[in-house]
């Protein structure tokens, strides 16, 4: 696996993604606790659900993240494996997550590019939707279908890593990210729109 160098920027902007994404599960856990307050019994109950469920979201989330985005290569796994955490992720949202057996047995550098390509799919299918993510010959194929899928051209220059670091946003570093993840596995990334949906391919360079 190649090694490359990160710009800072990089680094920042996946940092302030990942504080959005989880900073809504813990709101509704500080909103829950301040609820226990309450004298109301129905109220108190409501809270403990509140808290109950945004803390597993929470969990979820962090674990995932923590695959996806901090998973050294050269690191054993230890823990929920990846299809397991990819159920967890999308349990309770709007994207239903298909997580082949083929792609269960690739090694784990494969699969943290899965994970991030899923993260990719569920951008495309902002109205909710389903996601299969299968192995391609040792590669990865995710398909994303769902009502209004759609890859963005900028997510689209993202993904190709075509975007200069200093025009990044929030909603093209995940692209961008796994963009880099493709090119240190030596894999080239392609799209394709297709009815209803979008495809995601990554393969092996060859010669």
């Amino acid at each position: 696996m190649q090694r490359n160098v990160v710009d800072i920027r990089v680094l920042e902007l996946l940092t302030s993604r990942l504080c959005h994404e989880i900073s809504g599960p813990i709101a509704a856990i500080n909103n829950g606790i301040e609820l226990l307050a309450e004298e109301d019994p129905d109220f108190q109950q409501d809270a403990l659900a509140l808290v109950a469920d945004s803390a597993r979201r929470a969990s979820s989330q962090l674990q995932f993240y923590r695959f996806a985005y901090g998973f050294s290569c050269d690191s054993v796994m230890v823990g929920t494996a990846p299809q397991d955490l990819a159920k967890l992720f999308f349990t309770a949202t709007r994207i239903a997550c298909d997580y082949s057996d083929s792609v269960r047995a690739l090694p784990l550098a494969s699969q943290k590019l899965a994970c991030n390509l899923l993260l990719v799919g569920a951008e495309i299918l902002s109205r909710g939707g389903s996601l299969a993510v299968s192995d391609r010959s040792g590669g990865l194929d995710v398909q994303a279908i769902g009502e209004g899928a759609f890859l963005s051209p900028e997510a689209s220059a993202a993904l190709m890593v075509a975007t200069p670091v200093s025009a990044l946003t929030s909603r093209t570093i995940q692209p961008y990210f796994t963009g880099l993840l493709c090119a240190a596995l030596g894999w080239r990334l392609s799209h394709r729109a297709e009815p209803r949906g979008v495809r995601l391919t990554a393969v092996a360079l060859t010669g």
